[in-house]
């Protein structure tokens, strides 16, 4: 991917949200989309072809090539967590492409990654409404949890439960309905969701190191710190490394 370089605006303040715990900053689905573990080689981005080709119908050759390529820098600043330039990248296609639904992802994921909840909910479900893509239900999600709008929450959860996704997308909209079970003060509703993630595969993957802090968590908020203690140890054997695990393995001695 290129790098093009543009001035960054000055943002106002994000709406506030107070989240009792760390599990937000631990283990949210569109951060980790936005954030790749490895980076992608920027050079090598494209355009989805289905997005492409919708470009192409509705605009002149000429004109669908440069808001292609804009849409793709937008891509890419969200790749490289410019958030804001990808945002104003992408709201500066609405004009001529408010069909596409790649505009609207990348406004919604730039807005989710700068706290702005509302409009990063606005955003996805036109986006949703356009060609839903079940990535982004956690995202989604984890919007309305931040606007405490629960019934969206478990809407979104029931519907993708109902695709069966990857585990990696059912991890992340557990672990953001278990985050809002817990702000509502159903911490054992919230646990008993989080359990069903509890074995250990032969395989363990950063979905399943989440999902276990994610449980120490809710456990050490319930009291519970012998099984707390149990899955921070457990996050911490396979990386020591994983957010502060250590530290909250320290708390608990």
């Amino acid at each position: 991917m290129r790098k093009g370089i543009e001035p960054t605006r000055v943002e106002r303040e994000p709406e506030r949200w107070i989240d009792e715990g760390p599990i937000r900053e631990v283990a949210v689905a569109a951060t980790e989309r936005a954030k790749p573990a490895r980076p992608r080689r920027h050079e090598n981005m494209s355009l989805d072809p289905e997005v492409k080709e919708k470009v192409e119908a509705s605009l002149e050759p000429r004109r669908a090539a440069r808001l292609s390529d804009r849409l793709l820098q937008a891509q890419i600043a969200l790749e490289a967590e410019r958030f804001t330039d990808a945002r104003r990248m992408a709201n500066s296609l609405l004009k001529e492409m408010s069909h596409v639904s790649a505009v609207h992802e990348v406004i919604g994921l730039s807005n989710y990654r700068l706290g702005r909840w509302r409009e990063a909910a606005a955003a996805l479900e036109i986006a949703r409404s356009q060609r839903g893509r079940v990535e982004d239900l956690p995202v989604l999600a984890d919007c309305y949890r931040a606007l405490k709008r629960w019934s969206a929450v478990d809407e979104i959860w029931e519907e993708i439960k109902g695709i069966s996704p990857s585990h990696e997308v059912m991890a992340e909209g557990r672990i953001v309905v278990a985050g809002s079970l817990a702000d509502r003060g159903e911490l054992k509703e919230a646990i008993d969701l989080m359990v069903r993630s509890a074995a250990i595969p032969k395989k363990v993957r950063d979905h399943h190191l989440r999902q276990w802090y994610v449980l120490g968590d809710l456990y050490d908020r319930a009291g519970n710190l012998h099984k707390a203690r149990e899955m921070f140890r457990r996050v911490a054997l396979h990386d020591p490394d994983f957010a502060d695990v250590e530290g909250r393995i320290a708390s608990l001695r």
